[in-house]
C-alpha cells in the first residue's frame, strides 16, 4: 500500500463501496472508496470533523495542544464558517496571484544552484525548499528562522514509533515559534499574511489567540507538505511517461490543466481528514453507526473508472474534471490556488531549464514516505 496503493484501492472499489477495517491503531475505520460516495460524503453535514462527535474509545488521534488544534481541519459550522470567512479576507485570490513573480524567482534561484552539479535529489534541492520559502514569505517568517520547518513537519507526518518524543518536541517547538512570531507581528505589523490575519475584522469579530496560532500552523504544515509531494509526484509521473513529458515541453500552455491531472493521478493526500457521523448514516448503501471513524479515500475516488475513463492512464490532455485531491464542499482546501500556482511554476521552470532531465537511479530504488496519509517520495534522484 505504500509503494503502489492503486491496485489495492481498485480491489476495494470492486468489492464494495464502503469497508469496515481495522486501522493502524487497532480501532475500527470505515473506508469510502468510490467517487460518487466520496464526493457526497465530503459535502455531507452529518459527517463532522470535530472530535467531540467521536464515540468514546473509538478514536485515538495525535493530540495537539489547544493553541494548534483550533484549526479548520477540526471544526464544523458555525465555528468553521466564521473562521473561514475571516481568513478569506486576508487569503485572497489576488494575493495568491500576486505571488507568481516571487515564486518564479525562488524556482529560478533553486535551479541555478542545482545546475552546475548535473545531478540532484529533486526533493531536497527543489520540491521541498520552494514551497517552504514561499509559505514563509507569505506568512512573514524571517529567513533566519526557516531551517527547522522541514524537520518539524517530517516528525509529525512520519513519526518514528521508537522515538515518540520527536513528534512531541516538534509540536512544542512549533507552538513556541508561532506564539513568539505572532507577538512580534502584533507589535510591528508587516506586509504579510500573518499581520493581516491579526488585523482582520468582520463586524467586530476577530481571530482569537489559539485560532491565530492554529491557522499559522495549518498554513505552514498543509501548504508545505502537500505541495512538496504534488511537485515530486508530478515530476516522477512525467519521467515515467516520456510521451506526456514531450507534450508539456512542446506546449507550456498545457501545464495548468496538467497539474489537475497530476493531482488526480497521484495526489499528495490519499485520505481526507477523518469524519464522525453525528447520527447513523447510510453511505453507498451501508449503514455507518454514529461516532465511528469515516475515511474518504481520495486516491481511490480519483481512480474510479465510473468517473474517469482509463483512470490509471496519465493524460495531460484529459478533459474530465472534478478530481477530489483537494477536497470538496465547505472543507475544500483553502490553499488550493497557492498549491496550483507553485506546482505550475515549478514544473514550467524545471522543464525549461533541463531538457534532458532523467531519473538517476533505477525505479526499483525509489522509496515513498512510510505513511498512509501522505503520498510522496523520500528522494527523487535526477540527472540533467
Amino acid at each position: 500500500m505504500i509503494a503502489d496503493p492503486y491496485a489495492g484501492y481498485a480491489r476495494l472499489r470492486a468489492a464494495g463501496p464502503v469497508h469496515r477495517i481495522t486501522g493502524p491503531d487497532g480501532l475500527p475505520v470505515w473506508l469510502v472508496t468510490r467517487y460518487a460516495d466520496v464526493r457526497r460524503a465530503l459535502a455531507d453535514p452529518r459527517l463532522a470533523l470535530d472530535k467531540q462527535h467521536a464515540a468514546p474509545g473509538n478514536y485515538r488521534g495525535f493530540a495537539l495542544p489547544p493553541a494548534l488544534d483550533a484549526n479548520l481541519l477540526n471544526m464544523d459550522p458555525p465555528d468553521h464558517t466564521r473562521i473561514r470567512r475571516l481568513v478569506s479576507q486576508a487569503f485572497t485570490p489576488r494575493r495568491i496571484a500576486a505571488l507568481r513573480g516571487s515564486v518564479e524567482q525562488v524556482a529560478d534561484a533553486l535551479l541555478d544552484a542545482m545546475a552546475p552539479h548535473g545531478r540532484a535529489d529533486l526533493i531536497t534541492a527543489y520540491a521541498a525548499p520552494l514551497p517552504i520559502t514561499v509559505i514563509c514569505d507569505l506568512l512573514g517568517v524571517p529567513t533566519e528562522d526557516r531551517h527547522d520547518f522541514r524537520a518539524w513537519t517530517d516528525a509529525l507526518v512520519t513519526p518514528d514509533p521508537a522515538r515518540p518524543q520527536d513528534a512531541r518536541a516538534a509540536v512544542a517547538a512549533m507552538l513556541a515559534f508561532f506564539t513568539a512570531l505572532i507577538d512580534r507581528k502584533r507589535a510591528v505589523p508587516g506586509d504579510d499574511l500573518l499581520s493581516d490575519l491579526i488585523a482582520v475584522r468582520d463586524e467586530g469579530d476577530r481571530l482569537g489567540e489559539d485560532e491565530l496560532t492554529s491557522l499559522a500552523f495549518l498554513i505552514l504544515f498543509a501548504g508545505y507538505e502537500n505541495t512538496v509531494h504534488l511537485i515530486g509526484n508530478a515530476v516522477l509521473a512525467l519521467l515515467r511517461h516520456p510521451g506526456q513529458l514531450a507534450a508539456l515541453r512542446a506546449d507550456e500552455s498545457l501545464v495548468p490543466a496538467a497539474v489537475e491531472e497530476f493531482a488526480r493521478y497521484d495526489g499528495p493526500a490519499p485520505l481526507a481528514i477523518r469524519r464522525f457521523p453525528r447520527e447513523d448514516v447510510v453511505i453507498g448503501g451501508v449503514t455507518v453507526p454514529a461516532g465511528e471513524t469515516v475515511l474518504c479515500v481520495l486516491a481511490s475516488a480519483n481512480r474510479d473508472p465510473e468517473q474517469f475513463p482509463e483512470p490509471d492512464r496519465l493524460d495531460v490532455h484529459r478533459r474530465e474534471t472534478g478530481h477530489l485531491a483537494l477536497g470538496h464542499g465547505i472543507h475544500y482546501c483553502l490553499g488550493a490556488p497557492l498549491a496550483r500556482l507553485e506546482t505550475s511554476v515549478a514544473l514550467t521552470a524545471l522543464l525549461r531549464r533541463f531538457p534532458e532531465l532523467a531519473l538517476d537511479v533505477p525505479e526499483s530504488e525509489l522509496r515513498h514516505r512510510p505513511s498512509l496519509r501522505a503520498r510522496g517520495l523520500l528522494e527523487l534522484p535526477v540527472r540533467f
